[in-house]
């Protein structure tokens, strides 16, 4: 596929046509024998892939588009500005030494004094050099090669996402099966810059990751709606703390951001109080929370219960208007085996089913029960602290 930049005539094709559906696109080009249609394509495509993960970067006009793949692997800009605001006020000097479509660089360097971008691809790098100029990111010195052997001065702070995919192209999660490998380099990088902030798989073992990297001084477990989407460790050469603080955020679309920060010693020293029965709200931590392994802090950070030890779902009689994840109002209980299990579910056709510490699958389930997916309906189907599994009817607030 022909990486150029797109003609003026071209780019006002694409902007007429930004919605409309690629493969339909691309049969009706032929009638267009002056654009490229490669280069249209690519164009319409990427700004399609732009709307979902970068909205405010599409009423850019003068963007240009890479190949599919760094599109599919940037970062979204709801990461990446939650990225910038996790630097510390002293990073004035940055350099992004796995570049890719540089939308991370972009924000994280936006009224820095210094910014640095490498990428190893040529084409790619060329790429974001014209991109940043059409962004007005003037202190955005480009540069293409291997990223710490580029390192020619001191920054503030390095940032690295290494890439997650071996040869084959298949995704990969350890970090000695990630290039660069961050445990093998940090000691050099540790020379040009005192903070590190590196970008891992929402996949990889916590606790594993900070054997390898000792030097972590936060680790952010970071979610969007709900999806769990990458892993941020930030390294300091000095004054390491003797404990990360963990910090689970789920940014949301349509409402403030659920935040909650905690350290393994305070999960580890929590007792962890367990419900005698469902009480009347019941609670679902957020996929953060989950990763991150805060279990029993929760029954003591928001007064509530656990139903029990392997379910975690919570329970209380109050509606908590800050919990970090999901609540609903509990309309009834009943056991999954029971012979009125019709009679409990009453003239309900559909429902969305979660399965927590239950034998069962969801799939299971529903050919037990006759439910399609969907409606206003929620039913948990989990075990309580006596062992008993039951399914909870609820409705979500």
């Amino acid at each position: 596929m022909e990486n150029r930049k797109p003609t003026a005539e071209e780019k006002a094709f694409v902007q007429e046509h930004l919605y409309e559906d690629v493969s339909a696109l691309a049969l009706r080009l032929g009638r267009f024998p002056h654009l490229n249609a490669s280069v249209v394509l690519r164009q319409v495509a990427g700004y399609q892939v732009l709307a979902r993960k970068v909205p405010s970067w599409t009423s850019n006009p003068n963007l240009i588009f890479p190949d599919s793949l760094p599109l599919e692997q940037c970062s979204s800009e709801a990461t990446a500005r939650y990225k910038a605001s996790i630097l510390p006020a002293s990073v004035q000097r940055i350099a992004d030494l796995t570049g890719g479509l540089g939308v991370d660089f972009a924000f994280l360097s936006a009224g820095k004094s210094k910014a640095l971008y490498v990428e190893r691809r040529e084409n790619l790098s060329q790429i974001a050099a014209e991109n940043f100029k059409s962004l007005g990111l003037m202190q955005a010195e480009v540069l293409n090669g291997d990223g710490p052997a580029m390192l020619k001065e001191h920054f503030d702070l390095l940032f690295l996402d290494p890439a997650r995919r071996d040869t084959k192209g298949g995704k990969v999660v350890a970090l000695s099966d990630c290039e660069p490998d961050i445990a093998a380099i940090k000691a050099v990088l540790f020379t040009k810059a005192p903070l590190l902030l590196v970008k891992l798989s929402p996949m990889l073992d916590i606790s594993l990751a900070l054997k390898q990297l000792p030097e972590t001084n936060e680790v952010h477990v970071v979610s969007v709606d709900g999806e769990c989407k990458e892993l941020l460790f930030l390294l300091a050469a000095e004054n390491v703390v003797q404990e990360p603080r963990i910090f689970c955020v789920n940014l949301r679309s349509n409402a403030p951001s659920q935040l909650f920060d905690f350290t393994r010693s305070d999960e580890q020293s929590a007792v962890c109080r367990l419900a005698q029965a469902p009480q009347q709200f019941l609670y679902e931590p957020n996929a953060s929370l989950l990763k991150a392994g805060a279990f029993s802090i929760l029954t003591q950070a928001f007064d509530l219960h656990k139903l029990h030890p392997n379910s975690h779902l919570y329970t209380a009689e109050t509606l908590l208007e800050d919990f970090p994840g999901r609540a609903f109002a509990i309309e009834s209980v009943f056991p999954v085996h029971s012979k009125e299990l019709k009679l409990h579910l009453g003239n309900l056709t559909k429902a969305n089913i979660t399965t927590r510490n239950f034998p069962e699958s969801v799939a299971q389930l529903r050919k037990k029960t006759g439910l399609n997916e969907g409606g206003d309906t929620y039913l948990f189907a989990t075990t309580l602290q006596d062992g008993k599994k039951v399914l909870i009817k609820c409705h979500k607030l």
